[in-house]
């Protein structure tokens, strides 16, 4: 029998926020995947003497369920195509049977979405009204839409390094429930948000904690590698810290390694991660005033959960569809 491949638009179609975030919150709270650590290779290549891209290898298994398999090329210096590209290889894990392929750029990008989305139905402020995105890249619509599923968002802030792509960026959004603003300012941006997402591939901060201001929510989503950041050491050591899984993100991502390194961090001020919030009811009590932030890396188990939804749809539509 020829694999099936389903393409980037058949996963987007098959996942909605509402039912990935609760998918992931169902199974961060009963932990019931297991994921050993991923493979991080980097590589570099001859069209630019010091471009650099990154291999990404990360399986994950249920041991009465599906075995799948991400294999992931980051590649910041594309124009013409994506930086991530990629597919996911999904099994029955009991017999090794190889049931689907498809994209994994679609996969990652709402999987990625979700997990911010659920970390900040604990953590962000409940009458959020206001997000603002920095970063114009494939995450920044997908993120958006992730929170505005959570939280009553009524204007989005978007900037970006790229003012055009920002307007853009804007522009695809206007049909949407909200007012949306390509903005220039980053530093009075981040000081007019309830929520600051953040999708870049920054290697030093753009995000600087003397910008804070009391009740807020920072999102922290690039800095997928140790000596990559975009928040710096005063934002860092200001917030109520959570990433989306211990001990990795504290060595994985520069947000964190980098000020761990130099003292600046104690690896014990990180409060939890997407395990220890699921078990709790969301959103948590908040601090009056208090600045929280969530750090994502990424982890295994948000692909196989998502693998699975997808899978389930395709299934059942092609059931639906009946035999040709």
């Amino acid at each position: 029998m020829k694999m099936q491949y389903l393409d980037h638009w058949q996963v987007a179609e098959a996942l909605n926020y509402p039912q990935l975030i609760e998918g992931l919150r169902a199974a961060f709270r009963e932990q019931q995947i297991q994921v050993p650590p991923r493979h991080h290779h980097h590589y570099t290549y001859s069209r630019r003497r010091d471009g650099e891209n990154t291999l990404l290898l990360m399986p994950a298994w249920e041991a009465d369920g599906y075995l799948g398999v991400k294999t992931v090329v980051v590649a910041p210096d594309n124009i013409d195509e994506p930086s991530i590209q990629g597919q996911y290889a999904l099994y029955e894990a009991a017999t090794g049977t190889p049931r689907i392929i498809m994209d994994a750029a679609a996969l990652t990008a709402r999987r990625t979405a979700a997990a911010s989305a659920l970390a900040a139905d604990y953590l962000a402020p409940a009458d959020a009204r206001t997000l603002l995105m920095v970063g114009t890249g494939t995450l920044a619509p997908q993120l958006i839409h992730a929170h505005t599923s959570v939280r009553p968002i009524e204007r989005i802030l978007i900037w970006g390094r790229d003012h055009g792509k920002a307007q853009a960026l804007a522009q695809s959004l206007q049909c949407e429930a909200y007012a949306t603003e390509a903005c220039t300012d980053l530093e009075k941006s981040v000081h007019r948000a309830d929520i600051v997402s953040c999708a870049t591939l920054s290697k030093t901060p753009l995000l600087h904690g003397d910008w804070l201001r009391p009740d807020q929510h920072i999102d922290l989503v690039g800095a997928y590698r140790p000596d990559m950041r975009e928040a710096d050491d005063t934002l860092i050591k200001r917030v109520a810290l959570y990433a989306d899984a211990l001990p990795q993100a504290l060595a994985e991502t520069g947000d964190l390694a980098i000020p761990i390194a130099s003292g600046q961090l104690n690896p014990e001020s990180v409060r939890g991660d997407l395990p220890s919030l699921c078990r709790n009811p969301a959103p948590l009590p908040r601090a009056q005033d208090s600045i929280t932030c969530f750090k994502s890396v990424g982890h295994a188990l948000e692909d196989l959960v998502a693998a699975r939804l997808v899978y389930d749809r395709h299934r059942h539509s092609m059931a639906a569809s009946g035999p040709d």
